[in-house]
């Protein structure tokens, strides 16, 4: 996007001059669908859909963000600590992302505000994790308004990333694990283990889906991640009740080999079901990624197939508990499978129950496949995707 245009609209707005120009990514969620949040493994890719600002210091401590389709939002910056009445809003995490770019780099305060005009193609409820693009935009301003100034080194990547999340999770009340903000902030195809989360280790992977005949489409299933925050809350919670049955916090400290079914009458069914998606899950990513360092295709998506379907029948994830009649998302996403046929692969993108899923199309029969897609879910729904290079 022209980076002209955010100067004039700051411009317009703030009835001054921007000082500089930032942006970050969307993601996507290749595979390893809630791995997270258990300091699993996944593997996740920044697409070419980002979120933009461009900003200046002001002389007093108000921050305020202007974002084109939401309006106006502020805070002081010495006033950090939660709201319980903004949860689940941009202000927590304004807010949150604050306080935690002082703890990690030690500042002592911010001495003074900023402005943003800010605009994101990361369709907002879409799956491709607006909340993480907006964290780590935050953070990258953050870092080229305060350092040196007041902070000796920078964030790294990684550590706007757990900012990120300690926003999500301490602020907007979100338990979200560090996998969408890890991909946001990296960039590229990464493949993450979160076995140690203050220090996961990231590795980039380089492919190109365009030259192994694969579009990347991220399909809008109409559904909507309204009054879905208990749904996805319910899926770390059964997980980690399993992972205490043990007397451990994380289901990745637990052997999976000792998970039997007689279990389910001291944990319940649907938590030990969701347990062994993790560790399944987990096997996959680590085939997955083999799969695309060593360039085999259809091994990789194999991989995809097999996550879509035990999201959907083991983590249970697809239609919402509260609300079994609503099966928007399972719907669509049994209309993309009957369209692919045996090619390709169709998963979640995400947390599950609404939002995109993720579709790897042959090029040979894309333009069909965007046509029948869109002829039922809507105009536009099928969105074409580039992982950034």
């Amino acid at each position: 996007m022209d980076r002209s245009y955010f100067m004039q609209k700051f411009q317009e707005t703030f009835g001054r001059v921007a000082a500089d120009f930032a942006s970050a990514p969307g993601r996507v969620e290749l595979l390893g669908n809630h791995t997270d949040h258990q300091n699993g493994k996944v593997l996740a890719a920044s697409v070419n859909l980002k979120i933009y600002a461009a900003f200046a210091p002001r002389e007093d401590k108000k921050i305020e963000l202007f974002s084109e389709g939401v309006g106006r939002i502020s805070i002081q910056a010495d006033e950090l600590v939660p709201v319980v009445s903004e949860q689940n809003t941009s202000k927590a995490l304004l807010r949150g992302i604050a306080k935690g770019f002082l703890d990690k780099t030690g500042a002592k305060e911010l001495p003074y505000g900023f402005e943003a005009y800010i605009k994101t193609e990361v369709l907002m409820g879409s799956g491709l994790s607006s909340s993480a693009a907006f964290e780590v935009l935050i953070g990258r301003i953050l870092n080229q308004l305060y350092v040196p100034k007041v902070a000796k080194e920078p964030l790294s990547d990684i550590d706007i990333a757990i900012v990120g999340q300690y926003a999500e999770n301490k602020y907007f009340g979100k338990p979200c694990g560090l996998m969408d903000q890890m991909a946001c902030s990296v960039g590229k195809i990464v493949y993450i283990d979160f076995q140690d989360p203050a220090n996961p280790k990231v590795e980039q992977i380089a492919f190109d889906f365009e030259k192994a005949g694969y579009a990347l489409c991220a399909i809008d299933s109409g559904a909507s991640h309204d009054d879905l925050t208990e749904e996805y809350a319910a899926i770390p919670a059964d997980m980690k009740k399993v992972a205490n049955y043990f007397g451990k916090n994380t289901l990745r400290e637990v052997d999976r080999g000792l998970l039997t079914p007689d279990q389910a009458l001291f944990v319940g069914n649907r938590p030990l079901q969701r347990a062994k998606h993790f560790y399944a899950e987990m096997a996959r990513v680590e085939e997955a990624a083999k799969a695309l360092k060593e360039n085999n295709i259809p091994a990789f998506l194999k991989n995809v197939n097999a996550s879509g379907i035990s999201s959907r029948d083991v983590l249970q994830n697809v239609v919402p508990a509260s609300d079994p009649a609503n099966t928007k998302y399972l719907d669509a996403m049994e209309l993309v499978r009957s369209l692919l046929g045996e090619e390709g692969a169709v998963r979640i993108n995400g947390g599950g129950f609404a939002g995109t899923i993720l579709a790897f199309v042959p090029l040979s029969g894309l333009d069909s496949f965007k046509e029948k897609t869109e002829s039922v879910l809507g105009k536009d729904s099928c969105h074409i995707l580039q992982i950034e290079s």
